[in-house]
């Protein structure tokens, strides 16, 4: 089985490195814009789908030797089911930051493996806490520029994680990637494939 993941996204390359999983690296460059009155989890789950596919579409004809799997993933801020994507500038990653401040969030992954026989898709869902941040707290963050392409503008493996106090589900799903549900996704589609 020849894993690819279809995402430059070094926190993403670093969690399943350290999962301990040998892959390729192939991002996919698809709009990542939520279709009007998009549901949050629907979103993500049409975006690691549509990268994994196109990246797959690419690399399947050069793959002969060994069946060819590719992850693809998309993670998503949401606050009252709004959607908070990478903030577009720092006036904007405050008004994020500041909309966060002492609630509680919901981090969502979509993550799908595409392969010759099939396109699998599932999604995580975490809840984050923030503590109440004062506008000089925020105005620090950003100027450190840590938030500026992540979603909902922060980093809980950076600075930010000193205004975290409670996270309910899966951590690594915040960082980006859901290891436990990939692992997952990967036995049975490994299986899939001893099983043909």
């Amino acid at each position: 089985m020849h894993l690819v993941l279809a995402s430059a996204s070094p926190r993403r390359r670093e969690l399943l490195t350290q999962a301990g999983f040998t892959f390729d690296v192939h991002p996919a460059h698809v709009p990542e814009d939520p279709l009007p009155g998009e549901d949050p989890i629907a979103y993500v789950t049409r975006l690691a789908r549509e990268k994994a596919s196109a990246v797959f579409a690419e690399l399947a004809t050069k793959e002969p030797t060994q069946p060819l799997v590719v992850l693809g993933a998309d993670t998503t801020v949401t606050l009252d089911n709004h959607i908070l994507g990478k903030p577009e500038d720092a006036a904007d990653a405050a008004r994020m930051l500041r909309l966060l401040s002492g609630r509680t969030h919901r981090v969502i992954t979509g993550v799908a493996l595409v392969t010759a026989e099939s396109a699998e898709v599932a999604a995580e869902v975490t809840g984050v806490r923030f503590l109440a941040l004062s506008d000089e707290e925020i105005d620090a963050y950003v100027a450190t520029g840590e938030p500026m392409d992540k979603a909902g503008a922060y980093a809980i493996q950076g600075r930010a994680a000193r205004w975290i106090p409670r996270v309910e589900g899966c951590y690594f799903n915040v960082v980006g990637l859901p290891l436990s549900l990939v692992s997952t996704m990967l036995e049975f589609c490994q299986q899939s494939e001893d099983g043909n």
